[in-house]
């Protein structure tokens, strides 16, 4: 490597580079699914103990738990609490105001989620072509050395073809572990999204029959006072 041509020495540092950055995007994202499971799987469970909203939504928004799960709960009931307090909102204004909300909290989280899995990707695809630049480039180097050369050996072709092959090595080197990364972060990401939309039409379902309940006590009470007036 330190015998090497200038040109692959550069690919070498740009692959070692990569394959550092890549890591860390790794590293980093492992923690992040591994976080954003775990705080699915507490909500979920406080959601479905049957307790009341209001009381889960204070215990949420006082934890300063904002993120996850709960950030389409916390988005959408703020909202439904909002309108609910509104007299002249129908039960579908509600649902529909209280979706938005929830699909604005569902897009941040994606976004969160989603970040620097390009990076991956593009390590994963360029890597391998980079690497081969360098051994292109220094296979060139080599035979163009040997043209000049009176007597010409195994030993004087060998080394520089090994140096060359070293960049293809190191591209694969940081190729695979960022494409296997994407992949399996894809699956993962997919897996949330499912489980995210699925939360997301229960909540809502859950929303809209109390805004319907609402609704109904409200003209339950109007006819008693009409027959009482």
């Amino acid at each position: 490597m330190t015998q090497a041509g200038w040109a692959v020495q550069m690919v070498l540092l740009v692959l070692i580079a990569a394959s550092v950055i890549a890591w860390a995007v790794i590293i980093q994202k492992t923690w992040i699914f591994r976080q954003a499971n775990s705080d699915a799987n507490r909500f979920e469970k406080l959601f479905w103990e049957g307790g009341d909203l209001l009381t889960l939504y204070r215990q949420q928004n006082q934890s300063g738990n904002h993120d996850g799960m709960a950030s389409l709960f916390l988005g959408a009931y703020r909202e439904f609490a909002w309108q609910n307090r509104q007299e002249t909102v129908s039960p579908e204004a509600m649902l529909q105001n209280a979706q938005r909300a929830m699909e604005v909290a569902f897009s941040r989280r994606m976004e969160t989620l989603e970040s620097q899995l390009a990076l991956l990707a593009t390590v994963g695809s360029v890597s391998p072509f980079i690497g081969l630049f360098g051994t292109v480039w220094g296979i060139m180097h080599s035979f163009s050395a040997l043209g000049l050369a009176d007597n010409v050996s195994l030993g004087m072709v060998a080394p520089g073809i090994s140096e060359a092959l070293i960049a293809t090595a190191a591209g694969l080197v940081a190729a695979i572990p960022a494409s296997a990364a994407y992949n399996h972060f894809t699956d993962m990401l997919g897996r949330l999204q499912g489980r995210y939309d699925a939360f997301c039409g229960e909540c809502l379902n859950i929303l809209y029959r109390n805004a319907c309940a609402k609704e109904q006590q409200k003209k339950s009470k109007g006819t008693d006072r009409s027959q009482w007036g």
